[in-house]
C-alpha cells in the first residue's frame, strides 16, 4: 500500500506540472460557468475536439445560458446544432436545461447523483461538471484517461473499467482533481497515444508499468491486431451510408433547411432523402418518421412533416 501511494505521488507531481506548461487551450476551460461546462460535455460526446470548438462559441452565442435554451423552440435547438450530428444530443441537452428551471430554481445542482437525475446526463457527464465546475473531488475517466491510468498503473492498455475508475479515484490529488483530470485527458490525446505512444515526452513514464516492464511494442502488436478485428467486423455491418442513421440524419437536415419550419410533405420529404423514392417506400419513411418522433427530432402535421 505504501509502495502504491509513494508511486502515486510522483505520478501526480509529474503530471501536474506537465499540465502547467502542455495544456490545450481549450475555451471551456476558460470558465467556470456549470451551464457552459454542460453544453461543452455534451457536444463532446462522440465528436472531436477540432469540430465541437466553432459550434461551442456559436451555441452559446445563439443560447447564452439555461433559461434561453430552455424557453427556445426545439426545433430552433437542433438547427443550432448543426452540423455536430447525434442531434438526438441536442434535445436531450434542452430537457436538461428544462428541468433545472422548473425542479432547481435555474441553477444546475453540484452533486455528482443530483445531475445524473437530469435527462440525458450520464455518470461520465455528472461527474465531468461536478469537478470542472463546481470543484468537486471526483475523477473524470474518459477513454484517454483510462488507457494512461491503465498503463501506468497496471500495465495494461484496455484494463477492467471498473478497475480504472476505483484507481483514478484514490489517485486524485487533493484540491487538484480539475487540473489533474485534464492532465491526463491531454496526456492521453497528445502523447499516450493507443498506436504510437511517445513514452520518452510523457511525464507519466517514470512511474509507469508499462513502460518500465518493456510492455510498449507487444502490446501495441496486440492493440494492432484487435484493431484490425474490429475493422473486419466492423465491414461485415451495413454502411453507414444507407443506414438508418444515415436517412435520420438526412431527414433532420431537409427539415432544418427548410425556412420558417413550414414543415416539408411526406412525399416530397422521401423524395429528398433517397433516390428513387417510390409509394411502395412509404412505410420505410414512416418507421424512420417513427423513430425520430420518440426521440423529439421532428413532428408530424398531417402528411407535414418538421422540426419540433
Amino acid at each position: 500500500m505504501q509502495q502504491r501511494s509513494e508511486g502515486n505521488h510522483a505520478l501526480r507531481e509529474g503530471v501536474l506540472a506537465w499540465y502547467s506548461l502542455h495544456q490545450r487551450g481549450l475555451p471551456w476551460r476558460a470558465t467556470q460557468d456549470p451551464y457552459a461546462i454542460l453544453v461543452s460535455e455534451v457536444m463532446l460526446q462522440q465528436t472531436q475536439v477540432s469540430r465541437v470548438i466553432p459550434k461551442y462559441d456559436e451555441f452559446l452565442g445563439r443560447f447564452p445560458d439555461l433559461s434561453s435554451l430552455a424557453a427556445a423552440p426545439t426545433g430552433e435547438v437542433i438547427r443550432a446544432w448543426s452540423p455536430l450530428g447525434y442531434n438526438r444530443r441536442a434535445v436531450r441537452l434542452q430537457g436538461a436545461a428544462r428541468q433545472v428551471m422548473a425542479e432547481h430554481g435555474g441553477k444546475l445542482p453540484r452533486g455528482v447523483e443530483a445531475l445524473r437525475r437530469l435527462r440525458g446526463v450520464g455518470p461520465y457527464t455528472a461527474s465531468a461538471v461536478a469537478c470542472f465546475a463546481f470543484g468537486q473531488q471526483v475523477a473524470v475517466v474518459d477513454t484517454n484517461v483510462r488507457r494512461v491510468l491503465g498503463r501506468a498503473l497496471l500495465g495494461e492498455t484496455r484494463p477492467p473499467p471498473q478497475q480504472v475508475d476505483r484507481l483514478a479515484a484514490e489517485a486524485l490529488p487533493l484540491g487538484r482533481a480539475a487540473d489533474w483530470n485534464q492532465a491526463l485527458m491531454d496526456i492521453g490525446a497528445t502523447v499516450c497515444a493507443v498506436r504510437q505512444p511517445r513514452c520518452q515526452q510523457c511525464p507519466v513514464q517514470p512511474s509507469c508499468w508499462w513502460a518500465a516492464n518493456g510492455q510498449s511494442q507487444a502490446a501495441l502488436v496486440v492493440d494492432a491486431r484487435a484493431l484490425a478485428e474490429r475493422r473486419a467486423a466492423y465491414r461485415t455491418q451495413p454502411p453507414f451510408k444507407g443506414s438508418s442513421r444515415y436517412y435520420r440524419g438526412r431527414i433532420v437536415e431537409r427539415l432544418r433547411r427548410r425556412e420558417g419550419n413550414r414543415g416539408v410533405p411526406l412525399a416530397e420529404l422521401g423524395m429528398a432523402i433517397k433516390e428513387g423514392f417510390a409509394p411502395q417506400d412509404t412505410p420505410w419513411l414512416e418507421t424512420l418518421l417513427q423513430g425520430l418522433e420518440q426521440d423529439g427530432l421532428v413532428r408530424r402535421d398531417g402528411e407535414r412533416v418538421r422540426l419540433p
